[in-house]
């Protein structure tokens, strides 16, 4: 299950939000063969932000859970896929940060 919110700044042009949305199915295949899991785990968010000018206009924060072949080195180059990815669909340069979930305490109702 990977949750992933991209946080694009609300100055940037909506052309780069529509491509964005349209990157969403392709970012989804990817995460999913990479991380292992089925389409069905996945939520994605685009949401638009007010940021600081000397901060990245796209920001990506993905959430996933711990498992033993998520080490990481495997988590940095689903990172960089992303990172590129979403740059690519944006036309921006890109943050990623991803952190793994406790899995002792994430609940996730559907």
């Amino acid at each position: 299950m990977p949750n992933m919110k991209i946080y694009i700044d609300e100055m940037l042009p909506e052309t780069s939000v529509l491509s964005l949305r349209s990157a969403l199915v392709p970012i989804r295949e990817m995460l999913c063969a990479e991380l292992k899991v089925d389409k069905s785990a996945c939520q994605f968010a685009i949401l638009k932000v007010t940021a600081l000018e000397v901060q990245p206009r796209v920001n990506v924060e993905l959430m996933i859970l711990p498992k033993p072949d998520r080490t990481q080195e495997t988590v940095s180059e689903v990172c960089g896929k992303l990172r590129a990815m979403v740059s690519e669909a944006s036309g921006h340069h890109v943050a990623v940060r991803a952190a793994a979930l406790d899995p002792q305490t994430y609940v996730a109702l559907k």
